[in-house]
């Protein structure tokens, strides 16, 4: 069964966001004077179990979903997320289960992450030089941790591994090729990503985003490289290849360059609302329901509403004119 909304996309990206808990702190997503000793994340009790999550991804599934994502927070936050991912696996239907992580557990947990099931990961990793990182994720981990955990993750096979690189502008963008170089001839896909204004709370402004052509424009500096075509419908990244087969990079251009007209996903918080949008504010509420007790056909109902509903081009729109609507927080639905 597929499920189209009102301008046509249909549902095929599931993304999974099991806490709102990161051992992070990047300025960009949860700065420490917001997310801080004093804040209140969500109790235990308000998360959805590993049986309430597998219960909506099947319902997702039933409707056209063919790809999970686990998110967060940070996915590695949540203890025994092995036994999620074996449920998840065992869901008729299902072609890939991806995590994005910071990597910082990813050491620990990589191994038994790929025996359960899991497919693949997308690290996030924000500079190569260690004194950038630090400043970037406020929290002091060595960038050498996020390294041995992406060499773990490849060393049993979650692979290709995509690296994710968000830019802000004289923060971090001097590590552009740095990063590129790092990772080129390794089979890692290195990804640049836009500065976006996710969430009230990271300061955002259109003065701290360095286009995708500039991001281009830097790596040309040092390397010939040229497109490829996209390998499937509503990919984000603009794919670019090294000229001498070193390998192949991705910019995600979601400020300048908008892609919400192949937008594919739907995004269950970690508070058990549903989100059709990155830039979503309300949310829909399936928790509730399903300790209500609906029923399995209830959910994807629910699920099917939602969906064929769905109006949401925000990146677009922004593009007109700035819009100042609250948006959920990062944290709460990951990337």
């Amino acid at each position: 069964m597929s499920v189209e909304d009102t301008l046509g996309r249909p549902l095929r990206d599931f993304r999974i966001s099991v806490t709102d808990r990161c051992n992070f702190r990047c300025t960009y997503c949860m700065p420490k004077e917001v997310f801080n000793r004093d804040y209140e994340f969500l109790p235990r009790a308000d998360l959805l179990t590993f049986e309430e999550l597998t219960r909506v991804a099947k319902a997702a599934v039933a409707l056209g979903a063919e790809k999970f994502r686990l998110t967060g927070g940070e996915p590695l936050m949540r203890r025994h997320l092995d036994r999620l991912v074996g449920q998840l696996a065992d869901i008729e239907g299902v072609a890939d289960i991806a995590m994005t992580t910071n990597a910082a557990l990813l050491s620990k947990h990589a191994a038994v992450l790929k025996e359960a099931g899991l497919s693949r990961v997308t690290v996030s990793l924000d500079a190569i030089d260690n004194e950038v990182f630090q400043s970037m994720n406020d929290v002091g981990v060595d960038v050498q941790t996020v390294l041995d955990g992406i060499d773990a993750a490849a060393n049993v096979g979650l692979g290709p591994i995509k690296i994710n690189m968000v830019v802000k502008k004289d923060i971090n963008d001097q590590e552009i090729p740095k990063l590129a170089e790092h990772f080129r001839g390794t089979g890692h896909i290195v990804r640049f990503i836009e500065y976006m204004d996710v969430g009230a709370t990271n300061g955002w402004r259109m003065n701290d985003v360095l286009a995708a052509g500039e991001i281009l424009a830097r790596i040309e500096e040092h390397h010939e490289i040229e497109p490829v075509d996209p390998g499937y419908r509503g990919e984000v990244a603009s794919r670019y290849r090294y000229k001498d087969g070193s390998g192949e990079i991705g910019i995600i251009a979601s400020v300048t360059k908008p892609f919400c007209g192949d937008c594919t996903r739907l995004r269950l918080g970690a508070d058990g609302r549903l989100f059709t949008c990155l830039f979503g504010s309300e949310g829909t509420d399936i928790r509730g329901p399903i300790r209500d007790g609906a029923t399995d056909d209830d959910l994807v109902e629910i699920m099917r509403g939602v969906w064929e509903a769905r109006t949401d081009r925000y990146s677009e729109k922004r593009t007109e004119s700035n819009l100042p609507f609250p948006r959920v927080e990062m944290s709460y639905i990951g990337g």
